[in-house]
């Protein structure tokens, strides 16, 4: 009797046991099935498409709303391997015009990817392309296309201010996980600085497809869809048409030429020579263009105007006059005596009337005479003794104006040139063993300075507004959450009080409105404008043009820097293609075409 009991008390436990076990996975399966439909989507998955919406990207436009970067429409064509069936390649090969090989290195690189996940694997379809091709798609399981654009530039110019896209990187991914494998970003200029607010925000969709590969509408009727969000219009400060006449007057040249409007810091043009077409770079065929023009001789891809360095010249002895002046070891009416070519320790390079008063020397580009001043300046009561506190004070002030340092705003890529620090004279030479005499060259804009043509249009908007600047920048406005957002940069002063540019601005006016001023032959018939020559020494070849100015003399509207590589005298062709960009703007026409046509069918490439 005792062990029948026991019998049937084991058997309540067990069946008990049993309907625990049931219930828990009733419960377990209503749990998943009704208030949970993950997995009821992952079921799904063979059968659900999700699709990314990429918003179109910002456009960007001149400072006269000129359309500089606009959108074409594109297409990717991505695949999910563990979904490809057999198929005819060769005929796909053919309507996509890619070879075998590359179809198979394609394939499998999307399998080392995922084979459940979808990839790219022919990006930048163009929108006459994709029309055949879509029609055809249905016998191609595993491949659907998704909708993209790409960047189309109209005017063809600015290449290395507007930039360029391209796909993320791995470092791209990792620092912002907003990007996934296959999207693209800023890779330079104007795209790269202002890439959060040209982008947008994507949006997402989930399709039903059949067996075949063909859309069957819209899942859950598009409760799981996002919109995406366009990007912002950017407006920049270049004037397209300026920057277009810079580039023609630079075709066949090597050098740059920045144009600043002093009263903004706006950036009006900014060309380096020799360029590109920016649409070059767009598309299927960027990495095959970008290889070429990296392995060009002629270096296209590299932004003269703010990675290029040179010595200053002699635009640098307007600096060291405005130091002298500050430093009361200069006033207009001093004199020095120049002895022309036999003059030491620094010789000049011509003959001209002597003694000069600060003015003359300006006007005539007096060698001696700013060795003089610039010895002044360290041969200050209390520095004789002491030469790393005089550099110190003297280099103080070459820093005040934008010298050897970036001015950090929106400029990519750049350079900050070099203004050496006393400690780098103490190890060459030894501390306290170098003099101004050893460091003479430094009075004419030669030896260790190298500044980037940049600083030196920032330095002739300095001189145009009398001591102060806004740092250079591209940024005009642009609509973030329908707010309009300007640029806004403070003011930036010199080391130099107003009063002491009076003589060095009426010194520029003679350069080039006197007769026996360097540059006289570039004048502008009805218009006052000021500007200095520099004929800048170079190591590896002929020496370099350069020309600083700005106009008009009273109000100016435009303070710019040319530099043409390997050209010889300052005057003979940076100084004319400024003359020729300060008319065009200022004027809006051109009546000195014989000095243009000189510009235009002239080719320096041969010289270099």
């Amino acid at each position: 009797m005792a062990s029948k009991k026991s019998y049937h008390t084991r058997k309540y436990v067990i069946t008990g046991f049993i309907i625990l076990i049931a219930f828990t996975y009733l419960v377990r399966l209503f749990i998943l099935q009704v208030p949970n439909n993950s997995y009821k989507l992952s079921a799904q998955n063979n059968v659900l498409r999700h699709i990314t919406l990429y918003p179109s990207r910002g456009l960007i436009y001149d400072r006269n709303n000129t359309l500089l970067v606009y959108n074409e429409a594109a297409y990717d064509l991505l695949v999910i391997p563990a979904q490809v069936s057999k198929f005819d390649t060769s005929y796909f090969c053919s309507l996509l015009r890619i070879s075998q090989e590359a179809f198979n290195r394609r394939f499998q690189k999307a399998l080392r990817h995922s084979r459940y996940r979808p990839s790219i694997f022919l990006e930048q379809i163009s929108k006459e392309d994709f029309a055949y091709l879509e029609e055809n798609l249905f016998k191609f399981p595993g491949f659907y296309f998704q909708s993209r654009t790409l960047r189309e530039y109209p005017l063809e110019l600015a290449a290395h201010t507007l930039g360029f896209i391209g796909e993320v990187d791995h470092n791209n991914i990792s620092k912002e996980p907003y990007y996934d494998q296959g999207d693209y970003i800023g890779k330079s200029g104007i795209e790269k600085s202002y890439e959060h607010i040209l982008r947008g925000r994507k949006g997402s969709t989930i399709k039903i497809v059949d067996v075949f590969n063909r859309e069957q509408g819209s899942f859950e009727d598009g409760h799981f869809d996002t919109i995406p969000l366009p990007g912002s219009n950017v407006t920049i400060t270049m004037d397209a048409s300026l920057q277009a006449y810079g580039e023609m007057l630079m075709e066949n040249k090597k050098g740059s030429i920045v144009a600043i409007e002093p009263s903004s810091g706006d950036i009006l043009t900014l060309v380096t020579s020799p360029s590109y077409d920016p649409n070059l770079l767009v598309g299927r065929v960027r990495s095959h263009n970008y290889e070429k023009l990296l392995k060009d001789s002629l270096r296209p891809l590299m932004n003269r105007a703010t990675m290029g360095t040179y010595s200053p010249g002699s635009t640098f002895k307007i600096l060291n006059a405005l130091i002298g002046l500050q430093e009361s070891v200069l006033y207009p009416e001093t004199q020095y005596h120049c002895s022309g070519p036999e003059s030491r320790p620094i010789r000049c390079t011509h003959y001209h009337q002597t003694p000069l008063q600060l003015k003359g020397a300006i006007m005539h580009s007096c060698n001696p005479y700013f060795w003089n001043v610039f010895r002044s300046i360290f041969n200050q009561p209390g520095f004789q003794d002491n030469i790393s506190n005089a550099y110190t004070v003297w280099r103080d002030h070459v820093t005040s104006f934008g010298f050897g340092k970036k001015f950090e705003t929106d400029i990519p890529f750049e350079m900050k040139g070099n203004i050496p620090l006393a400690s780098v004279y103490d190890r060459i030479y030894g501390k306290e063993r170098w003099t101004a005499l050893t460091i003479r060259s430094l009075a004419i804009g030669q030896g260790e300075i190298l500044v980037t043509p940049l600083q030196m249009a920032n330095f002739s908007a300095i001189l145009a507004n009398r001591g102060y600047y806004y740092p250079p920048h591209f940024l005009k406005e642009y609509t973030l959450d329908g707010n309009k957002v300007e640029a806004q940069y403070g003011k930036q002063y010199s080391s130099v009080i107003p009063e002491n540019f009076d003589v060095i601005i009426e010194a520029m006016q003679d350069v080039i409105g006197s007769e026996h001023g360097t540059a006289h032959w570039v004048r502008i018939p009805g218009l006052t404008f000021c500007g200095k020559t520099g004929t800048v020494e170079n190591p590896h070849g002929k020496d370099h043009s350069m020309f600083i100015a700005f106009a008009p003399k009273e109000d100016p509207a435009i303070a710019l820097c040319v530099i043409v590589e390997n050209a010889g005298y300052g005057s003979t062709w940076a100084a004319p293609i400024a003359s020729l960009m300060i008319e065009k703007y200022i004027t809006g026409d051109i009546n000195r075409t014989w000095m243009e046509q000189r510009i235009l069918e002239s080719n320096l490439m041969h010289d270099q």
